[in-house]
């Protein structure tokens, strides 16, 4: 066995060296408030206060920062900047303890929670919860923390059901909840309705306009840039989608389209688009209308003509709509009823633009000899078609009366007076027999049929009153035109030709009134 010597202290009198201190603990805050209100800024910062204080009030501990997010909710930690700020430091050996109010201030996600505790721990940090009084370093402090984490998992899910709730039966009076912030053309007054701010109001008719009248949305949204008008957001640059979106917008004729997107899950607060998976409501004259109904439903007749431009005798469809000429879109082909497009023809070093049927363009299985018509020489055409009906005025103005007497005759718009009344009780009787689920598909699907037949109606009218329009619009041009046109005026043909089909030998000019010409040449 070795020998153990002791070898005492020797005694020193005025020793001035003092034994060390342990370090203090670095302890960091963490606080949150999930609203806004003035109640709960309140509360945020007197959070702030009580933490600060309390640290630095423990002589073995050192404010490491009081880490705050102020009115962001606690379901995910995504958006939480100052949260993750903190475990970015703890990470990095700044911080040696957290100290929090309770866990659903922490985390409401369980994953989230313990996720995040299990990292900590591995660094040795505790995190104490004063509230459940929990320091999750202790032995049971896991399985304690896995009960109340759950728990207030299923508040958060509790008070997210509530909201939803809140949310429908807000819609079901028909109140309209709407972000003027970049809404282009309404702001809200000091009892929160909507109302219209004149100068927006205008760039959105001037958008509808332009639309209508053949510019494509690139064009459009160029010529606000050019102008220097800004977008609902305050931005120069205006994107195509959003002058997409406003042409598409039911809320400019003064109706609201409720829930078109709903949240997929509390957890993620993943939001979808709603293809009929949830209950929408549609609220009818909610405020005063920027565009009238009539033209807001003849633009969305233009967007649907425009994704599929024309429809080939073969059944295939050619798509991508031009507005850069006054002929793209209504030149056809009498042989094989294809579109024509206009080229850049370059022919033994004479160059010139040029009209060719598509099918000569691409390889299809038919061949096409149509001709190959020079612009200027389809020019010559409209200006030809238009002088015609000029020269024949007298005769042409009784086909136009005769015209409109058969737009209404074979009009076959309903009373929507009727289905409206029936649509007011059925929705009485879905709220009653909700419960009853055989009974409610059969009424859910008496309601869609009836907005069908209503929407289909009111279309109907539209485009019927559009035809007296057009055929009105001929009229006004031939009694307002002294002598025969002498210029070619692409605006004049935009405005009055439909289509032009070119054959071997002739032209066929088809007018939007209904009117046709046919041209030698």
């Amino acid at each position: 066995m070795a020998n153990v010597t002791v070898i005492p202290a020797r005694r020193q009198v005025g020793n001035s060296i003092a034994p060390e201190e342990p370090p203090k603990l670095r302890v960091a805050a963490y606080c949150r408030v999930s609203t806004d209100s003035d109640e709960q800024a309140t509360s945020y910062e007197a959070q702030i206060e009580h933490y600060t204080e309390y640290i630095q009030k423990n002589p073995t501990w050192v404010l490491a920062g009081v880490f705050a997010d102020d009115g962001i909710s606690g379901t995910n930690t995504k958006k939480r900047t100052e949260f993750n700020r903190m475990i970015d430091e703890c990470m990095a050996g700044k911080i040696d303890m957290i100290i929090t109010k309770s866990i659903s201030r922490f985390a409401r996600n369980t994953l989230d929670c313990l996720k995040y505790i299990r990292q900590l721990k591995e660094k040795n940090i505790p995190v104490v919860f004063e509230k459940e009084n929990i320091n999750t370093m202790d032995a049971k402090g896991e399985v304690l923390l896995t009960i109340m984490a759950s728990l207030a998992q299923q508040e958060s899910q509790s008070l997210s059901q509530n909201v939803r709730l809140g949310l429908q039966y807000r819609y079901q009076q028909g109140k309209v909840n709407v972000n003027c912030k970049r809404f282009l053309g309404y702001t809200k007054n000091a009892e929160g309705d909507l109302v219209i701010v004149p100068e927006e109001a205008e760039v959105v008719k001037r958008i509808y306009r332009e639309y209508l009248e053949g510019s494509s949305i690139t064009q459009i949204s160029k010529g606000l840039e050019r102008d220097g008008i800004l977008t609902g957001a305050g931005k120069p640059r205006w994107h195509t989608s959003t002058i997409d979106k406003i042409l598409r917008n039911e809320k400019y004729i003064g109706d609201a389209l409720l829930q078109k997107t709903y949240t997929v899950d509390y957890l993620s607060k993943k939001r979808v688009k709603n293809n009929g998976s949830v209950q929408q409501y549609y609220v009818e004259d909610h405020h005063e209308a920027i565009i009238p109904k009539d033209l807001f439903m003849l633009v969305q007749e233009e967007l649907v003509r425009r994704r599929v431009v024309h429809t080939a005798p073969k059944g295939e469809q050619s798509r991508g709509f031009s507005a850069n000429h006054c002929f793209s879109n209504i030149v056809f082909c009498g042989e094989c009823g294809e579109i024509f497009r206009r080229i850049h023809w370059n022919n033994r070093g004479c160059k010139s633009i040029v009209w060719r049927c598509v099918s000569r363009l691409q390889n299809t299985a038919k061949a096409c000899h149509a001709r190959t018509v020079n612009e200027l020489f389809l020019q010559d055409v409209a200006m030809q078609a238009l002088n015609r009906i000029l020269g024949e005025k007298d005769e042409i103005l009784t086909v136009l009366q005769e015209n409109i007497a058969e737009v209404i005759r074979e009009s076959t718009a309903v009373n929507t007076v009727g289905i409206d009344e029936r649509l007011e009780k059925l929705q009485q009787e879905l709220i009653d027999k909700a419960h009853r689920e055989e009974e409610y598909n059969g009424i859910v699907e008496e309601i869609v049929r009836l907005r069908d037949l209503k929407q289909q109606s009111e279309k109907e009218v539209v485009v019927r009153d559009e035809q007296i329009r057009r055929i009105t619009e001929l009229q006004d041009f031939i009694w307002g035109q002294p002598g025969g046109l002498v210029e070619f005026d692409e605006k004049l043909v935009r405005r009055l030709v439909a289509k032009v089909t070119v054959y071997d030998g002739k032209f066929a000019v088809e007018l939007k009134s209904g009117v046709a010409v046919e041209i030698e040449g």
